[in-house]
């Protein structure tokens, strides 16, 4: 469900279009319209590029997600360049920042905006690729051709994406933000005198004629050709003679060529000869070393956060899975989601053409924890899973999946998963188990989440639902949402915070599962099936011990 029309980051910028100074770079107590396609306030981004891996990211399959979407790009060459991850590493704290990206998301919804968008990156890289030739090349001159392209294409890509934004008409405060700096940006002094001077170089360079007398190993190079061209006579007089279309033996130069040292002595003389073209050429060089303004550098880099999520979406909606704009809240603790399902499986799933299986839930006050059992296998981890998922998502900006959903935007997220014991650590898995679980709670505040997945395992059915009931406890007494996955039926109807989810089956075979997971009371088979698979009691494995008995006796 998109955020209310009336809310903040559908309304148009109220800073006055006097309010920026533009130029190429940010110049000390200048303001600016437009900040960041990412965030709607100045320097919020400030600790962003410290971001690491969220602890919680491998247990809730974010990590999947994530690596998918920074890594693999269906148009062009892949996302590495960009560095994404670390705007996934950095959930949002406010909720008018989340609703900004919901509105730059509805946006690009515009297939022709995105288009725009897609083109301006293209055109973003092929300047990047330019410098990175001028950095590679061994001769001055040819660095300085490599420079004048990267400079064309940049205030080509920026001409088109200003003209692309002022057709749109977008909705959003970023893209209006981003379109008004643009129009401001290209009317300025800078940017005008950058785009006139380039185009009088390159004028410049291409009026530029010599000639070339080669004698023996001799070489000279005159200022003007002027010797008649004779090769329109030549084609004339032998066209009677023609009888077939000639091989075209016309080539496209590589970007990549390298010029040889003749080459280069031979443009150094035309240099000469043609100093003040080449002299200018120099100074523009040097001048325009910082061209490219830290704004446009910031969206090329920021707004890959958003196409890339959208080209995660698309298949799977193609597979006829939806996604929604979830509202957030960071006071009401009452969330839901209908027909939701865990993106990373998701994703799996859609391109092995198999079907994914959605999940309703919700929580009305005073509920704060879901409590999931039932059959192994049965998917309450995904479940719970798709609960931390989708929280997170959300605190991104992002589209959810589902129908629709209501959400609370957190401080913290935590996850207790059952992991390997750690044989450096010098502790037992009980021990670790506590010692992780005691460092989440007191971490823990009222307004954060925490994902727990058969926690105490590793003990007796007294001592795992004696701790269990401990954690209960606090997490109650902090009053923070949390959903459970457990063996432990008892857990089910702890007090009245807690809500019971039972992952369920055929019931005409209850060896099949139906992965979905229902808001019902814990029926007691979980922990019967757990207990017997554990001491390996079930029908096949008791059957499997006395057919073995049975022959050890023949023999």
């Amino acid at each position: 469900m998109p955020p209310p029309a009336d809310h903040p980051s559908f309304t148009p910028t109220q800073e006055s279009s006097a309010s920026i100074t533009p130029g190429l770079n940010r110049k000390e107590g200048e303001t600016a319209l437009f900040y960041s396609i990412l965030f709607d306030e100045w320097g919020a981004d400030a600790q962003l590029e410290r971001q690491e891996v969220p602890d919680f990211f491998r247990d809730l399959n974010l990590d999947q997600i994530v690596e998918t979407i920074t890594i693999v790009d269906t148009i062009c060459n892949g996302r590495r360049e960009y560095n994404l991850k670390p705007f996934f590493y950095f959930p949002l704290r406010r909720v008018d920042t989340v609703y900004y990206r919901q509105a730059i998301f509805q946006d690009l919804e515009n297939s022709k905006l995105v288009q725009v968008v897609r083109s301006f990156a293209e055109e973003m890289r092929s300047m990047r690729a330019h410098l990175a030739l001028a950095e590679k090349r061994y001769y001055k001159l040819q660095k300085h051709a490599s420079f004048l392209n990267a400079i064309e294409t940049y205030c080509s890509a920026i001409a088109a994406l200003k003209d692309g934004l002022v057709s749109m008409s977008p909705r959003s405060t970023g893209f209006q933000g981003l379109r008004d700096f643009l129009v401001l940006y290209v009317a300025s002094e800078d940017f005008t005198a950058l785009a006139a001077e380039t185009a009088k170089i390159r004028a410049d360079l291409s009026n530029i004629r010599y000639s070339l007398h080669i004698q023996g190993s001799r070489v000279t190079i005159d200022r003007n050709n002027e010797d008649a061209d004779y090769s329109r006579e030549v084609l004339e007089t032998f066209e009677r003679f023609r009888q077939a279309d000639p091989r075209n033996h016309h080539f496209k130069v590589p970007r990549s060529y390298e010029m040889n040292h003749i080459e280069s002595e031979i443009l150094e003389q035309v240099a000469k000869l043609h100093a003040e073209v080449f002299i200018h050429l120099d100074e523009y060089c040097n001048h325009y070393r910082g061209y490219c303004h830290e704004t446009i550098s910031r969206f090329d880099r920021e707004v890959q956060f958003y196409i890339g999520y959208l080209e995660q979406m698309q298949p799977i909606k193609n597979a006829g899975l939806s996604f929604c704009y979830p509202r957030v809240t960071d006071h009401s603790k009452e969330v839901q989601a209908l027909e939701t399902y865990d993106l990373a499986l998701a994703n799996l799933l859609v391109h092995a053409r198999k079907n994914v299986i959605t999940n309703d839930f919700y929580l009305k006050e005073p509920e704060r924890v879901f409590v999931v059992s039932g059959p192994n296998q049965g998917g309450k981890t995904t479940f719970a899973r798709t609960f931390g998922q989708l929280h997170y998502l959300a605190a991104l900006g992002c589209l959810v999946p589902g129908v629709s959903a209501t959400l609370f935007l957190f401080d913290k997220l935590f996850t207790h998963f059952e992991k390997e014991e750690d044989i450096q650590n010098l502790r037992g898995k009980l021990e670790d188990d506590l010692t992780r679980i005691n460092d989440i709670l007191k971490k823990a505040t009222v307004n954060s989440i925490i994902i727990m997945n058969e926690s105490f395992l590793s003990t007796t059915l007294n001592d795992a639902l004696f701790l269990s009931r401990e954690v209960m406890k606090r997490i109650a007494a902090l009053n923070l949402l949390c959903a459970t996955v457990t063996f432990l039926d008892e857990l089910a109807c702890f007090d009245k915070t807690t809500v019971s989810m039972v992952s369920t089956v055929n019931p005409d075979d209850p060896q099949q599962r139906t992965f979905k997971v229902i808001r019902r009371p814990a029926d007691g088979l979980a922990y019967a099936a757990a207990i017997a698979e554990k001491y390996h009691l079930t029908y096949d494995a008791v059957k499997t011990r006395m057919a073995a008995s049975q022959n050890e006796v023949r023999t």
